[in-house]
């Protein structure tokens, strides 16, 4: 593959995947918002997102598998149909949208989110060849995997606001119905872009091969667990209930801020490859990373437990945890695919988010059974220890790990 079928396929991926992730942060606000005007609790509108994270730990592990045998392109696209049909499941009328139906169709959005984020990803790696002695290459899959992943969560901001707006010009089943006509649009153009066989590998991939990873690649996948456990023990129930229950911020307040916190997220991701400069990141850069970020929800707890301007503090502190965290997330990204040779990198990806969403799932239940008992410093607690156990894990990574050939 030639440097300009290269740079299309990629550009083919990122348009895709910008697509997808529009709808996923819509569908999300567009729930949120809807179910709050019918009524519902605070817990029975979590509850609605139960399955979404839940089934992201199968599909990561059972996808990965999928993209290696029939290829990345059918699962990006399968993931994207299923999108559609979720969306679609939500426009019948509000009287038969019961907690279990609404779950349901969360469920199949969430298998959609992770097909779609493990094939765009895993995808990246077949349009980059294997680093060469200078670095020249290992450099431009750091800068392209950043641009994909930064971007993709500043969009998923924008998808809030997104949602909010639909919903109050279009009303909600008629914004979910712009959203998938929307997205099977997308589906139509990419279907016909990318190459039929893109992932596919040569042999057939065998289910056990999930589970014989590379040392390095068990261990990035287990500080991926404890570095996402440590921002969604705090950010997911305890941070949006301390700031309205504590602090007296509105619904839309919360909605923006959190919209907001996303995209300045996403767009320190894509630019992590500026800040490192000419450094090619290795196992030490996550340890160096994860060791700094071990200190900043430990000082935000202090400086709530101290200080008299909690607003003041959060602002200060979660805008530091965004920069050191986002980065950390990069050179994750980044490294998973660097680390895995050509015909496992489906498999190698899905393999590590499966433990990203294990990790998304235990600091999200944690984050309202430690708030209930313990408010938001003990979330922030509970976070340090998390982040700890990251840069623990993180000492065990190579300082230097040569990419596999191809």
């Amino acid at each position: 593959m030639n440097a300009v079928q290269s740079l299309r396929n990629y550009a083919v991926i990122t348009g895709g995947y910008w697509a997808f992730t529009l709808t996923d942060g819509a569908i999300r606000m567009l729930v949120v918002l809807y179910f709050h005007q019918l009524g519902y609790t605070p817990l029975a509108i979590a509850s609605l997102f139960l399955f979404y994270e839940f089934f992201g730990i199968i599909t990561n592990l059972v996808g990965g598998w999928l993209g290696a045998r029939f290829g990345l392109n059918t699962t990006m696209h399968a993931g994207m149909l299923l999108q559609v049909i979720a969306l679609l499941m939500l426009t019948i009328p509000s009287e038969f949208l019961t907690i279990v139906y609404v779950m349901a169709a969360q469920a199949l959005s969430g298998i959609a989110k992770d097909l779609n984020k493990m094939s765009a990803k895993a995808s990246v790696k077949h349009f980059v060849p294997s680093s060469n002695d200078n670095g020249t290459t290992s450099r431009k899959l750091f800068k392209w995997i950043a641009i994909l992943t930064g971007s993709k969560n500043t969009l998923k901001g924008v998808g809030y606001f997104l949602g909010g707006l639909l919903l109050a010009v279009y009303g909600f089943q008629n914004a979910l119905t712009i959203l998938a006509g929307g997205l099977f649009v997308v589906f139509l153009i990419t279907l016909f872009l990318l190459p039929r066989d893109l992932g596919k590998t040569k042999a057939k991939a065998k289910f056990s091969q999930l589970f014989a990873n590379d040392p390095a690649i068990n261990w990035l996948a287990a500080a991926r667990f404890f570095l996402f456990g440590s921002r969604d023990v705090w950010f997911v129930v305890g941070l949006p209930v301390y700031l309205t229950s504590t602090l007296g911020w509105g619904f839309e307040q919360i909605g923006s801020f959190f919209a907001l916190w996303i995209i300045a997220y996403g767009l320190v991701q894509a630019a992590t490859p500026a800040f490192l400069k000419q450094h090619t990141p290795t196992g030490k850069t996550t340890t160096i990373l994860a060791t700094i970020l071990m200190l900043l929800p430990i000082l935000i707890a202090y400086g709530l437990y101290q200080s008299s301007e909690p607003t003041t503090v959060l602002l200060i502190g979660l805008s530091l945890f965004a920069i050191v965290f986002a980065m950390n997330s990069a050179v994750h990204s980044y490294l998973i695919v660097e680390w895995s040779d050509h015909d496992k990198v489906a498999m190698n990806v899905g393999f590590y988010y499966m433990a990203n969403a294990g990790g998304r799932l235990t600091g999200t239940v944690l984050s309202g059974l430690i708030y209930q008992h313990y408010s938001l410093i003990g979330c922030l607690i509970a976070s340090t220890l998390f982040v700890a156990s990251a840069s623990l894990l993180s000492t065990q990574l190579p300082s230097h790990k040569k990419a596999p050939d191809s």
